[in-house]
C-alpha cells in the first residue's frame, strides 16, 4: 500500500513538473471549486431537508394560513430557502469557467518555452522542443478536465436546488 502511494506521489509530481507552474494554479482552483461543490452536496442532501421539515412544521402549526400577512411570510420563507439552496452556485460556475482560461495560459507559456528553445538551440533538437510542447498541452487538458468535472456537477446542483425549492413550496400549501 505504501509502495502504491509512493508511485502515485511520483506520478503526480512528474505530471506537475511536465505541465509547468500553471498546473499548480489549476490544482488550486480545482480544490476550491470542489470544496464548494462538496459543501453544496452536503447542504442539499443533509442540512436543507432538516431545515425544510422545520419550516413546513412551523407553517402548518400556524393558526393563520390564508391572510395577506401569512402569504407574505410563506413567500419570504420560500425565497430565503431558494437563496440558501443556490448559495455558492455562481461562484462554482465562475471557478468552472476559470479552469479552461488558466489552461490556456499554460498553453501560451508552454509555447513561449518552445519558441525560446528554438531561438537558443535551433530546431535541430526535437527533444528540447518536446518539453515545451508538453508544457503547452498538459495544462490545456487539465483545465478542460477540471472544468468538465465541475460543469456536470454544478448543472446537477442547480437542478436539485430548483426541485427542492418547488417541493418546499408544494409542502407549504396556501389556504
Amino acid at each position: 500500500m505504501l509502495y502504491k502511494l509512493e508511485e502515485l506521489t511520483d506520478f503526480v509530481s512528474s505530471f506537475l513538473e511536465t505541465g509547468g507552474d500553471v498546473l499548480y494554479i489549476i490544482a488550486f482552483v480545482l480544490i476550491i471549486m470542489w470544496t464548494f461543490i462538496i459543501e453544496r452536496i452536503w447542504y442539499h442532501g443533509f442540512t436543507f431537508p432538516r431545515e425544510s421539515r422545520k419550516m413546513v412544521a412551523q407553517w402548518t402549526s400556524r393558526n393563520d394560513l390564508s391572510s395577506w400577512g401569512a402569504h407574505r411570510i410563506r413567500e419570504a420563507w420560500i425565497s430565503q430557502s431558494k437563496e440558501n439552496l443556490n448559495r455558492y452556485l455562481i461562484l462554482i460556475k465562475t471557478l468552472v469557467s476559470i479552469c479552461p482560461m488558466v489552461g490556456l495560459l499554460g498553453t501560451v507559456t508552454g509555447m513561449i518555452t518552445v519558441f525560446e528553445t528554438m531561438a537558443t538551440h535551433g530546431t535541430g533538437n526535437p527533444r528540447l522542443m518536446a518539453a515545451g510542447i508538453s508544457m503547452a498541452t498538459i495544462p490545456t487538458m487539465a483545465g478542460m478536465v477540471a472544468a468538465l468535472s465541475g460543469l456536470f456537477v454544478s448543472t446537477r446542483l442547480e437542478a436539485t436546488a430548483r426541485t427542492k425549492a418547488e417541493q418546499l413550496a408544494d409542502r407549504m400549501p396556501r389556504h
